[in-house]
Parts: C-alpha cells; sequence; structure tokens
C-alpha cells in the first residue's frame, strides 16, 4: 500500500441492533427519553448489563420523573426482536435488576449555576467531531457503508424478506482508496445470527442478493470483492445467549469507524449535560459544517473541559491539509461562531427531548434525521464569511 500517494484500504464494522452491545444502548438511552419526558432537568448516567436470561441496570438518576423501568425493559427487547425463547434470551422470560442511585452532590455542585449560561461541565474530558466530503452525509465511506449494511439486515428481518434472520449480527466493510479517494469496495464481512434450518449455501446466497447489493453502490463492488458470510459457517446461539453485552461498548461504531478520532467517552444513557454527549455532537455539526462551507474536504474538531467549569479549556480544527486557509484561521473562525459552553451546547442543538433511543443503533452520526439536529448545515454562511474577514486581519497573515 502506498500511502505516500493516498493509497490504502480502510476498514470499518457496524453492529445490528440486535447485538448485545447494542440491546444496552437502546435500554439505557429509551429510560433516559422517558425521564426527559417527564422532566427536562434530569440527570441520568445508566449503564445496562445484559447476558443469557438477565438484564442488570445501574447508575444514578436525578428527576421528578417516574419510569417503570420493568415495563421498558421489556418494550425494548422486545421490539429489537427477542420475542422467543428459542433464541435463548426473550423479553417474557429474562430476569431483570435495577440498582439505580441519585446524582453525585459534588457532581451537582460542579454543574449547576444560578445563571443556566455559566453551567458547569458534567466532567472533565476530550470530545471530536469529524467529517468529510467523500460521501453524501459527510461520514468516512467505510463505516458509513458498514451501517448500511447493518439497517439493510435489519429492515430485511423485520419485513421478514428474510424470515430466517434474526437479531445479532456484525457487518465489515474495507474501502480502498486512491489518491486520497474512494476507490473500490475490497471485501465484505457479514455474520448474522439465523435460524438453524437455513443452510450456509442458501445464507450467503440471499444475503449476498437481498443485502449487500441492495444497501451498497454497483459501481463500488467488481468481481474481485471478497465476501466472507458467515465465515464460522454457524451463527445461531447469538444476543445475550451467546454474549454479554454492555452500555458504551461499541464507541467506534457509534462515531467514524475509527477514521476520525474519539476521546474515549460513550454517549448512551447520559443526559446532554454530560460533554461526553453534547460535546461530541456539537464537535460534530461544527466539523460537518466546516466541510460542507466549502472550508475543507476534511475536518476533525476536538473540545476539551474540566469538570464544573463553563468555558472549553481548548478548541482544535483540523483540516489535515485539505483547507483554504489555514487550520489556525479555521480554528478561530469556529471559536467566533460557537458558543461551546455546556449550556449553549444543548440549547443550540435542542437536546432536551425524548430523541436518544433512535440515536442508539446505526450510528449517532450521519443520518438524515430531523430530531438529529447536530447534523444540520445551518452555519455555512457564517463560517465562510468569519474565516475570509479572519484571513484579512494581519495576525493571520
Amino acid at each position: 500500500m502506498n500511502f505516500k500517494n493516498g493509497s490504502f484500504i480502510f476498514t470499518s464494522e457496524s453492529v445490528t441492533e440486535g447485538h448485545p452491545d447494542k440491546i444496552c444502548d437502546k435500554i439505557s438511552d429509551s429510560i433516559l427519553d422517558a425521564f426527559i419526558t417527564q422532566d427536562k432537568c434530569s440527570k441520568v448516567a445508566l449503564e445496562t448489563m445484559v447476558t443469557t436470561g438477565l438484564v442488570i441496570i445501574a447508575g444514578e438518576v436525578t428527576s421528578n420523573g417516574v419510569v417503570n423501568y420493568q415495563d421498558l425493559i421489556r418494550s425494548v427487547i422486545k421490539e429489537i426482536g427477542y420475542d422467543d425463547s428459542s433464541m435463548g434470551f426473550d423479553y417474557k422470560s429474562c430476569g431483570i435488576i435495577t440498582t439505580v442511585g441519585k446524582q453525585s452532590s459534588d457532581i451537582k455542585m460542579g454543574v449547576e449555576r444560578d445563571r443556566e449560561e455559566e453551567q458547569g461541565a458534567g466532567d472533565q474530558g476530550l470530545m471530536f467531531g469529524y467529517a468529510t466530503s467523500e460521501t453524501p452525509d459527510f461520514m468516512p465511506a467505510p463505516i458509513y457503508y458498514a451501517h448500511k449494511l447493518s439497517k439493510r439486515l435489519a429492515d430485511v428481518r423485520k419485513s421478514k424478506v428474510l424470515d430466517f434472520i434474526r437479531p445479532d449480527g456484525k457487518t465489515q466493510v474495507s474501502v480502498k482508496y486512491e489518491n486520497n479517494e474512494v476507490s473500490k469496495i475490497t471485501s465484505i464481512v457479514l455474520s448474522t445470527q439465523h435460524a438453524e434450518s437455513v443452510s450456509q449455501e442458501m445464507l450467503k446466497d440471499a444475503v449476498i442478493e437481498e443485502v449487500i447489493k441492495k444497501a451498497l453502490p454497483a459501481e463500488l463492488l467488481d468481481n474481485n470483492t471478497k465476501f466472507f458470510i458467515n465465515p464460522t459457517g454457524r451463527f445461531v446461539i447469538g444476543g445475550p445467549h451467546g454474549d454479554t453485552g454492555l452500555t458504551g461498548r461499541k464507541i467506534i461504531v457509534d462515531t467514524y469507524g475509527g477514521m476520525g478520532r474519539h476521546g474515549g467517552g460513550a454517549f448512551s444513557g447520559k443526559d446532554p449535560s454530560k460533554v461526553d454527549r453534547s460535546g461530541s455532537y456539537m464537535a460534530r455539526f461544527i466539523a460537518k459544517n466546516v466541510v460542507a462551507s466549502g472550508l475543507a474536504e476534511k475536518c476533525e474538531v476536538q473540545v476539551a473541559y474540566a469538570i464544573g467549569v463553563a468555558e472549553p479549556i481548548s478548541i482544535m480544527a483540523n483540516t489535515f491539509g485539505t483547507g483554504i486557509y489555514s487550520d489556525e484561521i479555521i480554528s478561530n473562525a469556529v471559536c467566533n461562531v460557537f458558543d461551546l459552553r455546556p449550556y449553549n451546547l444543548v440549547k443550540t442543538l435542542n437536546l432536551l427531548r425524548p430523541i436518544f433511543a433512535k440515536t442508539s443503533n446505526y450510528g449517532h452520526f450521519g443520518r438524515p434525521d430531523d430530531d438529529f439536529t447536530w447534523e444540520k448545515l445551518v452555519k455555512i454562511h457564517e463560517l465562510k464569511e468569519t474565516a475570509l474577514n479572519l484571513s484579512k486581519t494581519k495576525s493571520f497573515v
């Protein structure tokens, strides 16, 4: 691989909503939505674990809302598709344990202020946002297409186009870049849980025809593209019966598939006062608007916070040499256009709404959903004008 001339292969993976880790993310975010529906000021930090026949919820909640954990959790599991005991895990028979306390008074003291706009960050940390012009939704191609496959797997299962598919599954897409541009897909790995009665040959043919060929652009596939469909030959035991799941264990799947950096904080189960979530959403919002404005072909934004402090301690924009101005100018334009205090993250993106359960699968970014306000392109003209004006000042010559 000739990296110097921009020739390389990059691989990203996605998982379906029936993957054990994703079951946990959806349960945590569904509980968050239920509290926010009743009390917008709810402070929620919940973790979920699933294993054979058992769901465990732990964490901290301070809210005026009341949630029936048992009923809500069972409804989420049913919606995902675990509705039969033959799968080894189902909404009717699984046990549920809850151990939920209240938010630490020390954290509350650092976050809450008399004036809302002076609200401090709920924790220290660094967050990244990334955008690239290589796909219509400004996402890296490998994760973009991996999510397409995972979503298509769920669609053919729920519509019974392939009635032998079960909820658990993983996808992986390897994309070849030439001269730093997407050239083709070199290989696809797809593993899906299935009914015991289906043959490997039937499953492989059906997945190639109904999932891969209908989810991916034909021009990116050729006779040399390699397909690895259920490489072990069998995937009957899946979901929590086959593997323990935890909230927040798929943070690279949730973001950019490894193409952009990650600060390490998970999203699911956290209310928007947690900058792990709101800061990452805002960083994506900024990066996407920078690229869409034509200021750069790629952009990665980092923002960092100290617990209890409103103003971020650092902000950086990196365009990897693709910017029409220097990264210094673009970073300063970002600082001038966007208010990155925690209160304003929530206000700008209108995050105090029950929208989080839908973010828990198929990526938090790159999805054309009106509720995903961090995907809106509403700062293009302001960024362009600000960067142009800064480029004319002596301090940036």
